[in-house]
């Protein structure tokens, strides 16, 4: 009969299940769905219309709903999340897209770079976990061209933070650093749950930054990421700089990742113990262009400092670093360089100039690079110095 209204016979538990696994309550949600408790009793049933939605709102795949049980979802990479109480019962949807994404940029990457000649990296798989870590550390300054000299150049860590993303991305390696879903911003990716990720491969090796972390923060997970690229080791990680990791390849990347941006021997060199703790911190950032939480790190690593007095002076210096970046992220910022950063400079003037040859539908090219108007995609042309 026209008007009558179609309902779902939905099973109340994976309606449950979708919510969780978007981590969301009940609460949440009743407000646009006022009888989801009903629903999740069995005691009434949402609309077609109404399924849709929650589906939205849960991120959920329609088909879901259909199934007697949930279905298992795994990472489809390794996981080396090592936080204590970070890790969740299941990956987020929002983790799991975000792999997905880059799995399907990579894969497009790859034939665009086999098709432009390109050739495998040497670099990729190289080291083992038996190699020195001082060794590996230096080769990897070497390969991206990030040694102490020409970090000496740079005016600050910050500055440093950025040289460090193009040389790596220069030495073959794609960087995409974002906080959200793909473009949306409504989808903020939580560093609680990881920090980072790398997907290996010889010829587009590809490294995710979660940009909802600080940039302190931001600038040891790249180089514990590139550590992995040098083991050959996919996996998502939650590379800490306070915590230990309890897996033998985040210890070995740690490692690395810490040599990499504070040599031991050089800090033991530039180190001054008879200066007052947070004097130091300042001076050893400024000459080392990194930030002063990586050289508490690293002085606590060289014996400098009691675990204690490391543990209170970290806690204490990581809430002054989130003060400091707190209004600049309220602030905004350029868009197009927001975006070149979220896909990454190399992938994105790939797309492009693919587009531009005809060689890549516009409307494919929008999807990967996640936007939605032709001005949009002009813009960025000009930004990228392809025009």
């Amino acid at each position: 009969m026209a008007g009558k209204r179609v309902y779902v016979p939905v099973s109340p538990h994976m309606l449950r299940w979708a919510r969780e696994r978007a981590g969301l309550s009940a609460e949440d949600l009743q407000k646009q769905f006022p009888k989801l408790p009903a629903w999740e009793r069995g005691e009434a049933h949402p609309t077609l219309k109404q399924l849709e939605m929650f589906a939205r709102k849960t991120h959920t795949p329609f088909g879901y709903f259909f199934l007697e049980q949930p279905p298992e979802e795994k990472l489809p990479i390794p996981d080396f999340r090592t936080m204590p109480g970070a890790q969740p019962q299941r990956p987020s949807p929002d983790l799991l897209e975000t792999i997905y994404l880059c799995q399907q940029r990579q894969e497009w990457y790859r034939d665009y770079a086999l098709s432009m000649g390109e050739e495998p990296l040497s670099f990729v798989g190289s080291a083992s976990l038996t190699d020195d870590v001082v060794e590996v550390a230096a080769a990897m300054r070497e390969r991206v061209g990030f040694d102490i000299e020409a970090r000496s150049k740079m005016r600050t860590w910050e500055e440093a933070r950025r040289r460090f993303i193009e040389s790596t991305e220069a030495a073959g390696v794609l960087v995409m650093v974002s906080g959200i879903v793909g473009g949306n911003p409504h989808r903020k990716l939580r560093p609680e749950e990881f920090r980072g990720f790398t997907l290996v491969d010889m010829v587009a090796p590809l490294i995710f930054i979660n940009a909802a972390d600080t940039k302190a923060a931001q600038m040891f997970t790249l180089a514990h990421e590139l550590a992995h690229i040098w083991l050959g080791e996919s996996g998502v990680s939650n590379a800490s700089l306070r915590q230990p990791a309890n897996q033998e390849v985040e210890r070995w990347c740690n490692q690395v990742a810490a040599e990499m941006l504070v040599p031991q021997a050089l800090l033991r060199q530039a180190y001054r113990s008879q200066r007052p703790l947070d004097e130091e911190l300042q001076r050893l950032a400024r000459h080392f262009k990194v930030s002063t939480l990586v050289i508490l790190r690293r002085l606590y690593d060289a014996g400098y400092l009691p675990k204690e007095a490391f543990w209170e002076t970290f806690a204490a210096e990581l809430e002054r670093v989130r003060k400091i970046e707190r209004p600049a992220e309220r602030g905004g910022g350029n868009f197009y360089r927001t975006m070149k950063t979220r896909v990454g400079r190399r992938f994105a003037e790939a797309v492009v100039v693919s587009a531009l040859e005809g060689r890549l539908l516009y409307r494919d090219a929008f999807q990967m690079l996640g936007i939605r108007k032709s001005a949009t995609f002009e813009r960025l042309t000009h930004e990228l110095g392809v025009a």
